[in-house]
């Protein structure tokens, strides 16, 4: 995720931003045209990604719906939320558990904008929106909005989807997990789901250089770099796994979905 030093609630029209290319993937409207410019030329190298983009919304629904069903999980952070699509984090996970309680968390100005949209909840639950970048773990640990809505003695899922491609090596990725993860409870979890080259190396590769030329960072990973996000977890079946894959729903045919189409891994992961 690029830093574009940008002042509180400034927002910038001149550079993309990989939330509001994310938007443009999902058919969104909350985008500019020099989001979309950089989004086509992604389009260009790899056709499929607005699949991509569906699959991993796919994943994040029913991942938050098998936490708060199976798991008995009623506190989410949620980070890299992104511009609002509905249904929101929030409303899945209400919609089965309505005390469900969800901390909405992102950097890009321009998410705060439409961040109302992501506080209206069921009259039982609540929801709450923290600015602040996934790179400062501490700053959204200590969040008086976070402490305000969640109780760290209780589990909490932590939902960090499409998120960590955006942080390279430097950034020290595997140690903001980390750091995220020790506050919390027993028994809280970690969803996850990243990009990878395995399936598609050379695609990748240019996909990779259009983002660099946007001036944003972008690395790819494989399984085994990704599974090292959920060290010291307990995977949830099926483990590390390409997201259409993890728990499909009835009617789904992800036998029909190629690899190389959706390009990425996820998993989901118990705090022992």
């Amino acid at each position: 995720m690029t830093d574009y030093g940008l002042a509180p609630g400034q927002i910038d029209t001149t550079k993309p931003h990989p939330a509001r290319m994310y938007d443009f993937y999902l058919n969104g409207k909350d985008h500019y045209e020099v989001d979309a410019e950089a989004a086509g030329k992604v389009l260009e190298v790899y056709p499929t990604v607005r699949l991509n983009a569906t699959i991993n919304r796919g994943f994040i629904h029913r991942a938050t719906r098998w936490l708060a069903r199976e798991a008995g999980i009623r506190q989410f952070l949620d980070i890299g939320t992104g511009i609002p699509t509905e249904p929101n984090l929030h409303q899945v996970a209400q919609s089965v558990a309505p005390e469900a309680r969800v901390v909405y968390t992102d950097n890009d100005p321009i998410v705060l904008a439409y961040a109302q949209a992501l506080l209206n909840g069921t009259p039982e639950g609540r929801t709450a929106y923290v600015e602040a970048d996934v790179r400062d773990p501490q700053r959204i640990m200590s969040a008086a909005e976070l402490h305000e809505t969640l109780d760290l003695d209780q589990p909490v899922a932590v939902s960090v989807n499409a998120l960590f491609h955006f942080i390279p090596e430097e950034d020290k990725p595997y140690e903001i997990i980390r750091e995220l993860m020790a506050p919390l409870a027993p028994g809280s979890y970690l969803m996850l789901t990243h990009s990878t080259h395995d399936f598609s190396e050379e695609t990748w590769r240019k996909v990779i250089q259009v983002y660099a030329e946007s001036g944003i960072s972008f690395t790819t990973r494989s399984k085994s770099e990704v599974a090292g996000f959920f060290d010291g977890l307990e995977l949830v079946d099926p483990g590390v796994s390409e997201p259409h894959l993890w728990k499909p729903d009835a009617g789904d045919h992800p036998e029909k979905i190629r690899s190389a189409d959706i390009n990425m891994w996820g998993g989901v992961a118990r705090k022992p």
